[in-house]
């Protein structure tokens, strides 16, 4: 009997960035664009970097393009290992678990949500004086808010208790900064989290629990739900 090999290494790495196409396209981007900012000029990776933020001036003037743009950029190019590694292990196992475009709407959702929010908590404190106008400017780039909603998603992907445990770190991650002087981006990063969080009915286990409860309302001889 023949014996089936093991696929080589470059093989199983091939197989699991096709598993994740979008978060493996998303960081080849952000690749690039780290590479830019680090071979820029100070002045041309200041001038990059608040022309791709969806600050309150580039949303006024560009809405769609920041929203867009601002997604694959970091504003520290020594920060991409960091990220590599937090797309490998958050985004990708969520893009494997939920399929593409469903993890695909739900950071998109979140990241355009927690974007257009905390903007808004930065434009209605510069009118009630509390922030300078300068921060219309502010440079507001990055992926984050997208990694804080797939985060709050990994959770049903765990098992009990490791879920549990899983949670309560992930909340007070995010959560421990809004009771200490919490930025704009702390914010966007709670509400990205609980958006995250909130697409429960995108798994597929809610999708599993909802077959099953159709097939036991459907089973001979059981009365029909109330309605």
């Amino acid at each position: 009997m023949k014996r089936v090999r093991p696929p080589a290494p470059a093989g199983r790495v091939a197989a699991w960035v096709r598993s994740a196409p979008g978060t493996h396209i998303w960081l080849l981007v952000i690749g690039i664009t780290s590479l830019v900012i680090a071979g820029a000029t100070e002045g041309l990776g200041d001038f990059l970097l608040h022309r791709t933020s969806s600050n309150i001036h580039e949303l006024n003037q560009h809405p769609l393009s920041s929203l867009l743009i601002s997604g694959f950029w970091i504003e520290n190019p020594s920060s991409f290992v960091l990220y590599a590694a937090l797309f490998e292990l958050v985004h990708a196992n969520v893009e494997r678990w939920l399929g593409t475009w469903r993890w695909l709407l739900t950071i998109g959702v979140a990241h355009v949500t927690a974007t257009l929010a905390s903007q808004e908590l930065v434009l209605l404190a510069i009118e009630g004086h509390r922030l300078p106008r300068s921060m219309t400017h502010v440079v507001d780039i990055g992926v984050s808010y997208g990694l804080a909603a797939a985060a709050g998603l990994l959770t049903y992907r765990l098992p009990p208790p490791w879920r549990y445990l899983y949670l309560a770190s992930v909340i007070g991650f995010f959560g421990i900064p809004l009771l200490s002087g919490a930025t704009f981006t702390d914010i966007g990063h709670a509400i990205a989290l609980t958006l995250g969080l909130a697409a429960w009915p995108l798994t597929p286990d809610a999708g599993a629990d909802a077959a099953a409860d159709g097939d036991r309302s459907a089973t001979p001889g059981r009365p029909p739900p109330d309605h």
